[in-house]
């Protein structure tokens, strides 16, 4: 019954499409996508195409879950800018490339931005910014790249960036929960709780995954960490993300989760947007700091812009989009903090 409700909906949008005039035909500000459920709006992209500057886009087409890249913006085909961000704050990218482009009008349209784990970047990076997705493959390779202040000095000492190193904004923890907090989660101590489902960022590949296991060995030593990283990921009750920015906040919203460690921004963004989605604080003795840092890609093809971007995210501009979603600015006094 479903499968037939779906052919009657795309057998009628295509008819639509068919029938409507020359005009309506070329009209790009529309997407064309199939109706949104209660359980499908759970689904990344959350912005409604606010994260991508391209003009004209041209024929539009999402279908939340199946036909959908959220963490890749823009269009790389003309782009004067190509950014790649870890996507701590891929729901910032939208305001600030707007303020950017306000200020430097002659990259309207002309920016694009990837907004993957900052490990899995890396990949891209060796790879010539060659990436594949299902079934598409395109090269874009970056400008400038962005992501913890650990992360960035590997790339620089690794010859993929260059020296200096901008660190620019700074975060911290929190414990993501559905609506409601069926679970009762109340501190990182109840995560090891053997009932109490977790998402949990994938060390493997995502930088605050360390923060996190520094904040877990504060609350409850080696054997929370070894509990929540170890023991529960064995037993299925711990799910390890590909993506965590987009996979914690989706879990949850679709019930195969029911807590897990994010940034505190993170939590702001989903609440702000009205997704059932709230947090729970971790006092500031057992938190953990991340320090936001870029540098410009060695062989950039745009290394004057890529600069601008990084002076912009220092700048009074940037700095009010990143406090806005709970980040702070970064200062000296805060070289103690784990990058």
């Amino acid at each position: 019954m479903a499968f037939s409700k779906t052919l009657l909906v795309l057998a009628a949008a295509a008819s639509a499409l068919c029938a409507c005039s020359p005009a309506m035909a070329q009209d790009t500000s529309k997407d064309w996508t199939l109706p949104r459920d209660a359980h499908e709006a759970a689904y990344p992209p959350w912005q409604n195409g606010r994260n991508n500057d391209a003009s004209p886009r041209g024929f539009t087409f999402t279908v939340p879950e199946v036909d959908n890249l959220p963490d890749l913006h823009g269009s790389p085909q003309f782009a004067r800018l190509v950014i790649y961000v870890g996507g701590n704050y891929y729901f910032a990218m939208a305001q600030l490339v707007e303020r950017f482009e306000k200020l430097h009008p002659e990259f309207k349209g002309k920016l694009y931005w990837e907004t993957l784990p900052p490990g899995l970047l890396v990949h891209q990076m060796r790879a010539g910014g060659r990436i594949t997705v299902g079934n598409m493959t395109w090269v874009a390779p970056p400008d400038v790249y962005l992501a913890g202040a650990k992360r960035v000095q590997a790339t620089i000492d690794e010859g993929l960036a260059l020296p200096p190193m901008v660190k620019y904004a700074t975060n911290t923890l929190t414990i993501m929960v559905p609506r409601g907090n069926p679970a009762g989660v109340k501190s990182l101590g109840d995560l090891g709780a053997d009932g109490i489902k977790l998402v949990m960022p994938n060390p493997e590949f995502e930088g605050v995954a360390r923060q996190i296991q520094a904040s877990l060995e504060k609350a409850g030593g080696q054997a929370l960490v070894d509990k929540v990283y170890k023991t529960k990921v064995e037993a299925g009750t711990t799910r390890l993300t590909q993506i965590h920015h987009r996979q914690s906040p989706l879990l949850l919203m679709t019930g195969r989760a029911e807590a897990g460690v994010t940034w505190k921004s993170e939590a702001i963004f989903q609440e702000e947007i009205g997704n059932p989605i709230e947090d729970v604080d971790i006092p500031a003795d057992q938190n953990a700091t991340g320090i936001y840092a870029g540098a410009v890609v060695k062989g950039a093809a745009h290394p004057k812009a890529a600069k601008m971007w990084l002076d912009f995210l220092k700048s009074d501009a940037g700095q009010q989009v990143f406090h806005h979603f709970g980040f702070k600015s970064w200062s000296e006094d805060q070289t103690n903090a784990l990058p």
